[in-house]
């Protein structure tokens, strides 16, 4: 008796732990499963459905949507350009395909070393017309086909493209104007033809042109512009607003903004409004309209230093045959008001525009 003993209480101890083995084991399965359970209750509860029950599919809240996804929406509320491929003639493909090098790559057909003519001051029409004039509020072509001809009152005429074009040519790029018969002419408004295809006759494309901004309760200031210019536009544009020529000495990688090479002063851009508004919404390089850098004050204060720089000069003694159409912001008088010619260029504009009403 006494030898089995020890025998008893050693099968005991064993049994013991293999009880608390198996609860163990009962335990974790019962950790392991029960989340399979939980997200599975559907499915498991189907299996003891009828035949002809449908099991009921959850529904979840849909996602929110990604910053892609939202910038796609806010995108495809402006005006974006008829795709280069959806043009069916293959000679009116190349031509329009033409039009567009020469927009974006102007300079290296009509430049000072052009390899076509020899007709501009080595800018790209891109260079103010952003993307290929397809950027929404970057100055594009989106209203160009859809609103032209036109009367426009700095001529006093009703213009059509070939005029439109042109008056960039002699102003902005402060060259010639081209053969309106040329390949070139032909292809450049056959690409603008072809972008604004989906804009309705008459109509203006959303997000064409520059966006607006709120005039200054005082005159914009060249001082407080030179140092916005120093700290913001100067390391592109340079110090002396010469730009940066690509070592082939054909296209700029970044425009002069003043001096011989630059817009001369009938420009459009030479308006403040116009500049003031361009600056704004797409400068320094790289911002939208959407998240602008600049405030509003910087905006029209960089745009006066600018503009108060040297720059070449048109005869355009034509301009505004009717004084009391010209803009407020136009730079040289006479006017129909009694406001100076500064005032006109630099501002306020709210008292020249209370006049007006008036």
């Amino acid at each position: 008796m006494e030898t089995n003993q020890p025998n008893n209480k050693e099968q005991g101890l064993i049994k013991m732990i293999q009880r608390m083995l198996n609860l163990i084991i009962v335990l974790v399965a019962f950790i392991v499963l029960l989340p399979l359970v939980i997200y599975n209750t559907d499915t498991i509860s189907s299996w003891f459905k009828p035949a002809n029950q449908k099991a009921v599919t959850p529904s979840f809240p849909e996602p929110k949507k990604s910053d892609e996804a939202s910038k796609e929406s806010t995108v495809s509320a402006f005006w974006q350009p008829k795709a280069m491929d959806a043009v069916a003639d293959p000679a009116l493909k190349e031509q329009v395909y033409y039009g567009r090098e020469l927009i974006a790559h102007t300079a290296k057909y009509l430049g000072p070393n052009g390899s076509v003519l020899q007709i501009t001051n080595g800018q790209n029409c891109q260079n103010c017309h952003l993307q290929a004039g397809t950027m929404a509020f970057g100055n594009n072509y989106g209203s160009v086909a859809s609103t032209y001809p036109k009367y426009r009152a700095r001529s006093g005429t009703s213009e059509n493209i070939y005029k439109r074009v042109n008056d960039c040519f002699e102003r902005s790029l402060n060259g010639k104007a081209l053969d309106t018969s040329s390949k070139e002419m032909q292809a450049i408004v056959a690409y603008i033809n072809h972008i604004g295809s989906n804009v309705s006759k008459g109509e203006k494309a959303v997000g064409s042109g520059l966006k607006d901004l709120a005039f200054l309760d005082r005159a914009a200031d060249p001082m407080k512009g030179k140092l916005v210019y120093e700290t913001k536009c100067q390391s592109c544009h340079q110090a002396n607003g010469e730009g940066v020529l690509n070592p082939d000495n054909i296209e700029y990688s970044f425009p002069p903004l003043w001096g011989k090479h630059s817009f001369n002063d009938g420009a459009g851009l030479y308006r403040i409004t116009n500049f003031a508004k361009y600056i704004k919404y797409n400068m320094p390089l790289g911002v939208t309209h959407e998240n602008p850098q600049l405030t509003d004050e910087e905006a029209w204060d960089v745009s006066a230093y600018v503009l108060a720089q040297s720059r070449p000069h048109i005869a355009v003694p034509k301009d505004w045959p009717d004084i009391t159409k010209k803009p407020i912001d136009h730079p040289f008088g006479p006017y129909a008001d009694s406001f100076s010619e500064k005032q006109h260029k630099y501002g306020p504009f709210k008292p020249i525009v209370e006049k007006a009403k008036k």
